[in-house]
């Protein structure tokens, strides 16, 4: 009898421990979030960026954790490709966790990469592709 309950504390102790390796890998795992104003989303140093092309641009919202990041003070610039036409703008903050660039042009397929600099003077590189 000490050898059936022995061999039965081990068998519940490994599926107690392979459950809890599921739960945390689970937990660590960072998909690509869902936009939520209609724009492509990638993520970089911690942050979420989701680009959104305009009628004269583009906007940049920046989300740090699920938590709106404050952009004020934040500078950058946002460099689309468009096949052979190149554009560029500054982005520039435009309250709350949104950044603005005027003037660039964003077309399905175009390549952008958006370089910023932080308050806290970390340079952030984001690359996006448009859908």
């Amino acid at each position: 009898m000490t050898i059936k309950s022995r061999s039965l504390r081990h068998l519940v102790a490994a599926v107690v421990m392979s459950t809890s390796a599921l739960a945390a890998t689970q937990a660590f795992a960072h998909g690509a979030a869902k936009p939520k104003h209609g724009g492509v989303v990638q993520s970089a140093s911690d942050l979420s960026f989701e680009l959104v092309p305009t009628g004269d641009g583009a906007t940049l919202y920046v989300i740090d954790h699920d938590a709106e990041f404050d952009t004020a003070g934040t500078s950058g610039k946002l460099t689309a490709l468009n096949g052979a036409d190149r554009s560029e703008a500054e982005l520039k903050p435009a309250g709350g966790n949104k950044l603005e660039a005027k003037g660039v042009k964003l077309a399905k397929g175009s390549k952008v990469v958006a370089v910023l600099t932080t308050p806290a003077k970390k340079a952030v590189t984001v690359r996006f592709t448009m859908k």
